[in-house]
């Protein structure tokens, strides 16, 4: 099923994300997925992908800038039940965000069935941009978030996953 995952960038200090799964609370708004990185490795990849598309995103010094300055922010990915809500929210708040679609897919925990759903994006030739998933062990299912390159093609794939 396609859902709208938001992106956005947190300080990378104590207390922040906290801050940020509160306000969501406060106003009723449930995460189901939720993933972190250091934004530094977003921005590398956005300079590895700068030539790899043909289009710069930036100059070549504003990516060592934004590499410097990105050490000191933490990116977050996240689903949650009330995207609209969420957004608006996050908009009121000054966050720094964008939302795009990805595919979320409840998969039976067991194994072999990741590497099923992954396959079948490689027979399609859809490339997976990432992918982040958890299950709760002795459950009979995860939820497994996949950012396609191919949206339409990929929501081809998986028309009633959720």
């Amino acid at each position: 099923m396609v859902r709208t995952e938001i992106s956005l960038f947190l300080k990378n200090v104590p207390g922040e994300l906290g801050k940020l799964s509160k306000t969501l609370f406060q106003a009723g708004i449930n995460i189901d997925a939720l993933t972190i990185q250091d934004a530094s490795q977003y921005v590398q990849e956005l300079f590895r992908a700068r030539g790899k598309s043909l289009k710069r995103i930036a100059s070549a010094a504003s990516y060592g800038s934004m590499k410097k300055d990105s050490s000191e922010f933490a990116l977050i990915r996240l689903l949650v039940d009330q995207t609209d809500k969420a957004v608006d929210l996050l908009a009121k708040g000054d966050y720094i965000f964008d939302v795009m679609p990805v595919i979320a897919i409840v998969i039976d925990n067991k194994p072999g069935t990741l590497a099923e759903m992954s396959e079948k994006f490689g027979k399609e030739g859809i490339n997976i941009s990432y992918v982040y998933g958890s299950a709760i062990p002795g459950e009979g299912k995860s939820l497994f978030i996949f950012s396609p390159e191919d949206i339409e093609e990929a929501a081809k794939l998986f028309p009633d996953s959720d």
